[in-house]
């Protein structure tokens, strides 16, 4: 077999191994987190998984002689770490430990609707025709979803639903801020900074919450250990370098399909490793929501 062909069957494999990453390993880090908040406090849990993935990340793209950032690029990562990480990632994880994964990933799937608004208000960039109708499907999907009696929405439930929505607003307020700012060349530079300087701020966070007052780390389960380490390797660096690689290989609509299919992941994984509801009207509004998220992803503006 020629050299040519060799390589490109390779390169299809590597591709292909890494969009079963992001779907698959993305789409189970909901449920993964369910297992590690379990025993380990919400703040220290994802303080920890980003402060030891982003360290080891920085330290493989300096071993690929990848030169130093500035003092701003290293400002501006931390704001993004701060957006993406400590509030983004973090408070979703705390809202966990009031609703369920699936519930939580439905929600979170509702983000490009908020990025679109968001820009609307603050840069004035009108949607198109067809955005505008995928605003309408995903306020219509968050109505049927949150209709469902079989969702239960008392307790301290309204404390995770806020949590999530601080989540989106301020991924979404990051996310349209990125173009703006002088970042590391190298994406992974970038991501690696983000986890590591957004990671040390959620440490902070844990000792003003009050997640150190009770916790010990005999009580950590097997489970939630190695659901943490999952997250660390897989949901971390696995899946952070497989994304990177990919937007240096397809085009971003594509490596952005892992939108529709996280959700469906994780809703599933919940549904059957943590008997978490599953109804036909929660498959119905998180359908509707993806097809405004699609339409949205797809419009030309």
């Amino acid at each position: 077999m020629p050299l040519s062909k060799l390589a490109f069957q390779s390169e299809k494999g590597l591709i292909i191994l890494a969009f079963a990453i992001i779907y698959i390993v993305w789409g189970s880090t909901y449920l993964a987190n369910e297992y590690a908040i379990d025993t380990i406090p919400p703040w220290i849990m994802a303080g920890a998984r980003f402060t030891i993935a982003g360290a080891i990340l920085l330290t493989f793209t300096q071993f690929r002689n990848t030169p130093l950032p500035t003092l701003q690029q290293i400002k501006n990562t931390w704001l993004l770490g701060f957006l993406f990480m400590t509030i983004g990632i973090g408070a979703t994880v705390w809202a966990q430990k009031y609703i369920d994964s699936g519930f939580t990933a439905l929600l979170i799937a509702a983000n490009p609707l908020v990025v679109v608004l968001m820009m609307w208000i603050l840069n004035g960039v009108k949607p198109t025709k067809q955005g505008v109708f995928g605003i309408f499907l995903g306020i219509l999907g968050m109505g049927l979803l949150f209709s469902d009696a079989k969702i239960d929405l008392s307790g301290n439930a309204a404390w995770g639903i806020l949590g999530i929505l601080l989540s989106i607003c301020t991924w979404a307020y990051g996310a349209i801020k990125v173009p703006e700012m002088d970042l590391p060349d190298s994406k992974m530079q970038s991501a690696a900074l983000q986890m590591l300087l957004g990671g040390s701020t959620l440490f902070v966070i844990s000792f003003f919450s009050g997640d150190w007052t009770e916790f010990s780390f005999s009580q950590i389960t097997n489970t939630s250990y190695f659901a943490w380490t999952y997250l660390v390797f897989f949901g971390s660096i696995a899946a952070f370098t497989a994304f990177n690689y990919l937007l240096t290989k397809v085009s971003p609509e594509k490596v952005s399909t892992n939108t529709y299919v996280n959700p469906v992941i994780a809703v599933l994984l919940g549904w059957w490793l943590r008997d978490e509801p599953l109804t036909l009207q929660m498959l119905v509004a998180g359908l509707v929501m993806l097809i405004g998220v699609f339409c949205i992803n797809s419009s030309k503006r």
